[in-house]
């Protein structure tokens, strides 16, 4: 197994968006946070574009992103393709070197220091897993 954070990117056509977060919140265990948005793609195959897509060159898409850990990932997109298989579904991974959440803290104004030396990135993963 995997032990590495990493954020999850998927890009799905935008009809199905309710379809792929429905699965994340019912997967076992949910997916605690995530970020969608609207997209467009482009490309050179739009056999499967409406006419107004065709005419402006791009598709409707819709983005999801989500920090959880690599093994966690891999079992979320067999899940997705066991479920609910969709056509026009990309997604993809990258290693995550920090994640954490910024809190505000009172500080004077000359002893701000850089994020880096205040937070290490390996014990701040760990930290928040279960949050992830």
């Amino acid at each position: 197994m995997v032990q590495s954070a990493c954020k999850l990117t998927l890009v799905y056509p935008i009809a199905v968006e309710d379809r792929i977060v429905e699965l994340l919140m019912e997967s076992d265990p949910p997916v605690r946070g995530f970020t969608t948005w609207a997209a467009e793609g482009h490309g050179h195959d739009f056999a499967q574009a409406s006419l107004q897509e065709r005419v402006r060159g791009r598709v409707a898409r819709g983005v999801l992103v989500a920090v959880m850990m690599r093994d966690r990932a891999e079992r979320l997109l067999s899940e997705i393709e066991q479920k609910a298989p969709l056509n026009h579904l990309a997604f993809w991974l990258e290693p995550i070197l920090g994640f954490g959440r910024m809190t505000p803290q009172e500080q004077e104004a000359s002893a701000v220091e850089p994020v880096s030396s205040q937070v290490s990135c390996a014990t701040k993963i760990v930290a928040e897993e279960e949050q992830i």
